[in-house]
């Protein structure tokens, strides 16, 4: 059948995955750092991924392609999704969901000079946190890049402090935050919402996720994004 469907100009695609991760069907994936339309018959002719990608590598045609198969669609994601718990064995003790209790009134550096946790919860990776938990409950969500923590010296006074975090690779990890990241903010008394990203291309992918599950919450909660350079300062 003649229908629209997405193409992908390769030679304009940076692979910062952002399409891969607005995609909710699981049709683009990424090649050899590369987006790629992986199933025809997974693209619904929508569009999300159109917006979130920042080169414009992504555009509509029309042509002869199969029918998009909703069924298809939401077998893979049940799969995907039995894949996911089956590679996080039940009962392991670095999953275990647990709040951290810091000292009151303690100071935030030793006297040794160096810089305390602020850390207040575990686990912190997007795929391992809970949907609901007693920790989300009235909190501020830190939406955090990987890489971030590393780049910004400052990172846990700065951002993790009073936060409740959450942290994951959008290039690296497979599959999309949004679906994640929704459920957390619409079953939870989530009060604000900061995305940390780093100034790359690839980490657009988790500030179009965390923005997707914002506005697919149906809820409206302040949110800010704040990008860190490669040289580990907060770009303007």
């Amino acid at each position: 059948m003649i229908r629209k469907i997405i193409k992908i100009d390769e030679s304009k695609c940076n692979g910062c995955g952002a399409c891969a991760a607005a995609c909710h069907e699981g049709a683009i994936g990424m090649v050899n750092g590369k987006a790629r339309l992986m199933r025809e018959d997974y693209c619904d002719g929508l569009g999300d991924c159109l917006p979130a990608c920042p080169t414009g590598a992504i555009t509509f045609e029309e042509r002869e392609a199969p029918a998009y198969d909703h069924g298809a669609v939401l077998a893979n994601k049940a799969k995907r999704q039995q894949e996911t718990e089956k590679s996080v064995p039940l009962g392991c003790p670095g999953s275990a969901s647990r709040l951290i209790k810091r000292q009151a009134e303690k100071t935030e550096s030793q006297e040794d000079g160096k810089t305390e946790s602020m850390l207040s919860q575990w686990p912190v990776q997007i795929k391992l946190v809970p949907v609901r938990a007693p920790y989300f409950d009235g909190a501020n969500l830190l939406i955090a890049a990987d890489c971030t923590a590393y780049a910004y010296g400052d990172f846990h006074r700065s951002f993790i402090k009073n936060r409740v975090t959450v942290i994951g690779c959008p290039k690296l990890d497979e599959g999309d935050y949004s679906e994640k990241l929704t459920a957390i903010i619409a079953e939870n008394d989530i009060k604000s919402v900061t995305i940390v990203r780093m100034e790359v291309p690839c980490c657009g992918g988790i500030e179009a996720a965390a923005k997707k599950a914002i506005q697919n919450s149906g809820k409206f909660i302040p949110w800010q994004v704040i990008t860190i350079s490669t040289d580990g300062k907060i770009s303007d």
